[in-house]
């Protein structure tokens, strides 16, 4: 593999409520593939690694991301009740996408939860009712995630190895915690700010304008607006030469208690 150009991150940003988080600015650098920078609970760096089959892939090996332009598209707080229709839009231009559950809306619609899993999208963990993780225990960190945890594989069968802190909020103990439990942290590095504009052009806008390689781009799919925006973010994304992957095909393997973004985004690390 590749060696990547690894760069220093600001970290800052500003807690907000449940809404949706904060837009978080992104640097115009230039396009040096810069390296997906990652942080663990020690502050130590890890690169991306190898990247093994998923396991509802049927062994089919995902696209080589050293090699093709890959963005992931993820969405949080779901499932909501657009979720089935993005899953359509999905299904119909045969684009993976990666899921941040709250396991409350787990318990209120296991359905579309299950749908989201057996149409191969990747599942990860958003806490139990959307909690900002610092502001918590050890102890009720260890609850949001884990209970998120056990109601997604109770009901889809899959058993999560990523998390994403509400708000991008986060600190060493959350990182500890999501390690215990064998969770990866998942952050972002384009925020479409479909959670404050509820305006599916200008959110299709700023996905594809933004998106740069290995970048995260962050949704909301219990906004309509959101999933009116799905199809030209597709198009758009696709038309620039861009390859849509999971978060785990694009970072291979990511390791628990870890913490995953793109340089140049600004990020909550307390």
């Amino acid at each position: 593999m590749r060696a990547r150009v690894l760069m220093a991150t600001l970290a800052l940003a500003v807690t907000v409520g449940w809404a949706g988080p904060q837009e978080h600015a992104t640097s115009d650098d230039t396009d040096l593939r810069a390296a997906l920078r990652t942080t663990s609970a020690a502050g130590s760096v890890h690169l991306r690694a190898a990247i093994p089959p998923l396991a509802n892939s049927g062994g089919v090996r995902p696209p080589d991301c050293d090699v093709k332009r890959c963005v992931a598209l993820t969405y949080d707080d779901g499932p909501g009740l657009p979720t089935p229709r993005l899953l359509d839009i999905l299904a119909a231009r045969h684009a993976p996408a990666t899921f941040f559950l709250v396991g409350e809306m787990v318990r209120l619609r296991p359905d579309t939860a299950l749908r989201t899993a057996r149409a191969g999208h990747e599942i990860g963990v958003h806490t139990w009712n959307h909690s900002d993780l610092t502001t918590l225990s050890e102890r009720q960190i260890e609850s949001q995630l884990k209970r998120t945890f056990d109601i997604i594989r109770r009901v889809t069968g899959v058993r999560s190895t990523l998390m994403r802190p509400p708000y991008g909020a986060t600190n060493r103990l959350v990182r500890r915690v999501a390690g215990r439990l064998g969770l990866a942290e998942i952050l972002w590095d384009v925020d479409t700010a479909d959670w404050r504009d509820r305006n599916a052009s200008l959110v299709a806008s700023r996905a594809v304008r933004r998106a740069r390689r290995d970048s995260i781009i962050l949704m909301h799919d219990i906004r309509p607006t959101t999933v009116d925006a799905a199809a030209r973010i597709i198009r758009g994304l696709r038309a620039r030469g861009f390859t849509l992957v999971t978060v785990s095909e694009l970072l291979g393997n990511p390791k628990p208690g870890v913490s995953y973004y793109r340089t140049g985004a600004q990020v909550v690390i307390k």
